[in-house]
């Protein structure tokens, strides 16, 4: 198939939307917020009450202690890890709650 000039494919599509309506960064906010359970696994994504993303800080509701002690130790590593999933700096804080 020959793409002409004009043709974009659907992700080129898709990626100037979200730009054209100012979508972008909400689009990658809640790509982290599902990605949450495949990247910290089962055991944390079943014992988070909260999650959700205001002003590039993770927010992360637990219903344990003892997990909540355990990943504030390794904020900077989830962090990275959820950047990473991301593409680009998507968040630069975490707040356990």
């Amino acid at each position: 198939m020959n793409k002409r000039n004009n043709d974009k494919t659907l992700k080129e599509a898709i990626d100037q939307m979200l730009e054209v309506y100012r979508l972008r960064q909400k689009f990658d906010e809640t790509s982290i917020v599902a990605a949450w359970p495949e990247l910290m696994g089962t055991a944390i994504a079943n014992r988070t009450t909260r999650l959700y993303i205001s002003n590039k800080k993770l927010f992360v509701g637990l219903e344990s202690s003892v997990i909540k002690n355990e990943l504030m130790m390794m904020k900077t590593q989830i962090m990275k890890k959820l950047n990473d999933q991301a593409g680009k700096e998507i968040i630069t804080s975490i707040v356990f709650l």
